[in-house]
């Protein structure tokens, strides 16, 4: 794996690392407003990464399929969303601002399913940076080195805010501070290790490119939807998570076209 892959692949993992840091200077709970804003902000580079980086490679890698283009993005999309899915309901976890956990019942602690759903939300971001990466090593499906690298920034900028979002909660949740940055670094460390997965698994699978770049997207998609969405319209002044949610897609976006 050379160089370009391997920082491609780290990349986002510094942004949850470094969001992660922000709880050794910043109070122990954080302010629900700047909370929501952040995670609108998360879900708009999301959704922009899922479309531009994602779904219109692997509309334009299945052209030559003419009217049926579409299918093997359609099925991959919807390969994603089960895998998602299942990951939901397979692995107990606990959302923030939530008392409820979901997934089998566990004897977990509360902030070990804290991070475990941080974690799964993770995967598919890791998955989509090695797939893009993936498709640059392969060189022959029109992803070039700057739009992987586009994507791993994009999915970093978004990592630093969830990095703070994360290990914040859990000092409230009474864990000390250095412990709670580790446990933040920790939930992206899965990132690079799902990238790395990806892009092995994909030098055996180049054929099928299209239905892998989808299957990201709808993996990234379900978590926008099913997680943070809900998290960024809480309570009173939801429009404020509404702007920042634009903000990230366009930010994603500009990204995409500029290095893309």
């Amino acid at each position: 794996m050379d160089t370009a892959v391997v920082q491609g692949l780290l990349i986002p993992f510094a942004g949850t690392s470094l969001g992660a840091a922000c709880a050794l200077f910043m109070k122990k709970q954080m302010n629900p407003l700047l909370q929501r804003a952040l995670t609108g902000f998360a879900a708009g580079v999301m959704v922009a990464a899922s479309v531009w980086s994602l779904l219109i490679p692997a509309l334009e890698q299945a052209a030559s399929l003419g009217n049926w283009s579409f299918a093997p993005a359609a099925l991959g999309f919807w390969l994603g969303i089960l895998f998602l899915l299942f990951l939901d309901r397979a692995i107990p976890h606990l959302h923030m601002n939530s008392d409820e956990a979901e997934g089998p019942k566990s004897q977990f602690q509360r902030t070990t399913m804290l991070v475990l759903a941080v974690t799964i939300h993770n995967i598919p971001e890791g998955m989509a940076v090695g797939v893009v990466y993936a498709g640059y090593r392969a060189g022959n499906v029109g992803i070039g080195a700057m739009a992987a690298l586009a994507l791993s920034i994009g999915i970093a900028i978004q990592n630093f805010p969830e990095g703070a979002i994360i290990s914040m909660p859990l000092c409230a949740e009474g864990m000390s501070k250095p412990k709670a940055v580790f446990y933040g670094v920790l939930s992206g460390a899965v990132e690079p290790v799902a990238g790395a997965v990806t892009i092995y698994a994909s030098a055996l699978l180049v054929p099928v490119m299209p239905y892998l770049l989808s299957f990201a997207a709808g993996a990234m998609l379900y978590v926008v939807v099913e997680e943070l969405i809900p998290e960024m319209s809480e309570g009173a002044h939801s429009n404020l998570g509404t702007i920042l949610f634009a903000l990230g897609f366009t930010l994603m976006m500009a990204l995409d076209v500029a290095l893309g």
